[in-house]
């Protein structure tokens, strides 16, 4: 078999390399489409973990299990709030991964939801790393959840309301 050179492929060419389908823009584009499911099957994984659909407490790999211990790791995190109220801000918590998880998903105020995903995350590395220590936050990788939660709002067009995978305009013109 017979390698025919890239010179004879009669491809365009773009600033002195041959012009290959996968441009910056296309990249850009897929690469925010990655971050926003990323991001939000990582938010409805926990809800999932926390309602036991992955498995019992004490199961390898679980972190809860079931809600009565993720109501625990909440109060362990939380010491300074009150017993009777850490069920509240379990819920509180849940609702809100739950609404940021289904916008990311379906696109809706893609840069506000990434920036609020990043202030939620945000809000979780700094009483995880209060509690835990830095290197168990590292360990979540909630750092690293954050980074692209920035990234995200950082890229996301500014005037968008709804933003959906299916819409976008991936022509280079």
């Amino acid at each position: 078999m017979t390698q025919v050179p890239a010179s004879s492929w009669n491809l365009p060419k773009r600033k002195g390399f041959y012009y290959i389908a996968m441009t910056d823009k296309r990249v850009l584009q897929i690469g925010k489409i990655v971050l926003r499911l990323c991001l939000s099957f990582a938010f409805l994984s926990a809800i999932a973990d926390r309602f036991g659909v992955y498995g019992r407490h004490g199961t390898s790999g679980i972190s809860w299990g079931d809600w009565t211990h993720f109501l625990q790791f909440v109060g362990y995190l939380i010491k300074i709030a009150p017993h009777a109220i850490i069920p509240a801000i379990g819920v509180i918590e849940t609702i809100i991964e739950f609404v940021l998880a289904g916008a990311l998903l379906l696109g809706v105020y893609p840069r506000v939801v990434a920036w609020l995903s990043a202030a939620l995350l945000t809000s979780f590395a700094v009483t995880m790393s209060i509690a835990l220590g830095i290197p168990a936050t590292l360990g979540y990788g909630v750092f690293t959840a954050i980074s692209a939660a920035l990234l995200l709002g950082a890229v996301a067009n500014p005037r968008s309301i709804w933003d959906p995978l299916s819409l976008e305009n991936t022509s280079e013109a």
